[in-house]
């Protein structure tokens, strides 16, 4: 008898029962693979997973002797997700302050937020959160961490960095990437873009030197200068821009200082296309935003990721502030994004390639290639349609629980009445 075991859908429960929490080989065969990457969408094709990495990917390979073999029977089989710039594992209960650990204010209630870039949340995440695999069960397996600014919009809301959903203590991985707020995110800090760009200015001052420490007025402590410096060496800083003067001024500032800036927000990005694309800089933005929440948005519009991915401009799709609880939308989000022009492929690297690459984890998630985390989703239909639900994820080639905290909620309110009350669960 071949020691090949076949799994078929239905059946994944049995498998993860078996030992899911160990990294398995597995065969995937017959599935329409989206690859996100050089060779676009494979059909008819394989991907073989050892060790936790993709170890091969083609049309007609054969599964070697020992493997799970997964038959997709044409299914569409993608990257893990990006769940963008999303406080996942920082944020339970936004309205519980205990339960926040995205921001910071040294400076007391009441009071702005100090620049203190040297804050770093990615020490405060929270792998056993329960919004984590309610992001999963959507296919979303990496998020970027953010620095957020406080009530009183910080200038400098501080680090944030790149994790991938799969709850291990150690699901950090790339560098840390710096997070400014301009214009009314920061109306709190300066009472001007001019004031907000003039304190800019004298931070760079100051992580080089040009101000001497206790000087009157200083806004860096030695450890925010260090900070600021490793950044103008090359660090990622990302800027939370919506209007269009103001995304200008983050492009002169960037070329001044030689910074490798992306625009968060971007709702008037549309209108700097062209210069957005010559300059190389990403856009991470919400394609249903179409309507100003503020007087920095009046220039949204629906086709903003269409106009914005036919320039050349890298376009990575993110959420905003409801990201965190609402993660799983992002598709619904790349969805409406091809609605409205997009084309498909490009949708789908928003979501896995392009935020992979911009966060500098390009190498190790965003694509179905050899030698890449097998962080993989296999869906019942297109990924970008609402309707779709993934059938099985897997992180590093462990089947992950298809359960959450809300389906455990649903299953529980949903049994049918019996002799004990409606949820009253007598093994409990």
């Amino acid at each position: 008898m071949s020691r090949v075991a076949k799994v078929l859908p239905a059946a994944f429960a049995a498998l993860l029962a078996a030992g899911g929490a160990c990294a398995q080989d597995v065969f995937i065969n017959d599935a329409t693979v989206h690859t996100a990457g050089a060779r676009g969408t494979l059909q008819q094709g394989d991907v073989l997973v050892r060790g936790g990495r993709i170890a091969a990917v083609g049309a007609s390979l054969a599964a070697p002797a020992g493997v799970t073999v997964v038959e997709a029977r044409g299914r569409r089989l993608t990257p893990g997700l990006f769940a963008g710039v999303a406080p996942i594992g920082l944020e339970e209960v936004s309205a519980e302050d205990t339960t926040v650990d995205s921001a910071q204010n040294l400076s007391g209630d009441g009071n702005p937020p100090e620049m203190r870039p040297e804050f770093d949340v990615t020490v405060a995440y929270n792998p056993d959160s329960m919004l984590v695999p309610v992001a999963r069960l959507d296919g979303l397996t990496f998020a970027a961490l953010p620095a957020q600014p406080d009530g009183g919009g910080s200038l400098v809301a501080g680090q944030g960095g790149v994790v991938r959903l799969d709850g291990r203590a150690d699901a950090q991985i790339g560098g840390r990437q710096l997070y400014v707020v301009l214009g009314a995110g920061a109306e709190g800090f300066g009472h001007s873009r001019a004031a907000q760009l003039m304190l800019l200015e004298q931070a760079v001052s100051e992580a080089r030197g040009g101000v001497p420490y206790g000087s009157p007025h200083v806004l860096l402590t030695p450890a925010g200068r260090r900070a600021i410096a490793k950044y103008l060496a090359g660090g990622r800083v990302l800027f939370a821009a919506d209007r269009v003067a103001d995304i200008r001024q983050v492009l002169a500032f960037a070329r001044r200082h030689n910074l490798r800036p992306a625009i968060v927000g971007g709702a008037e990005a549309w209108k700097l296309a062209d210069q957005l694309a010559a300059a190389k800089v990403p856009v991470l933005m919400d394609p249903l935003q179409n309507l100003p929440g503020n007087f920095d948005q009046l220039g949204s519009r629906l086709d903003n990721a269409a106009l914005l991915h036919r320039a050349g401009v890298p376009v990575v799709f993110s959420q905003g502030d409801s990201a965190a609880h609402h993660a799983r939308k992002i598709r619904q989000v790349a969805g409406n994004a091809v609605a409205n022009g997009m084309p498909w492929e490009a949708a789908l690297a928003a979501l896995t390639r392009v935020p992979a690459d911009v966060f500098g984890v390009g190498d190790r998630v965003g694509r179905i290639d050899v030698g890449l985390a097998a962080d993989l989703v296999l869906w019942d239909g297109d990924p970008l349609d609402v309707t779709t639900l993934a059938e099985q994820v897997w992180m590093g080639g462990v089947a992950m629980p298809m359960r959450s905290r809300q389906t455990e909620l649903r299953d529980r309110y949903l049994r049918a009445p019996a002799v004990l009350p409606r949820a009253y669960s007598p093994e409990r």
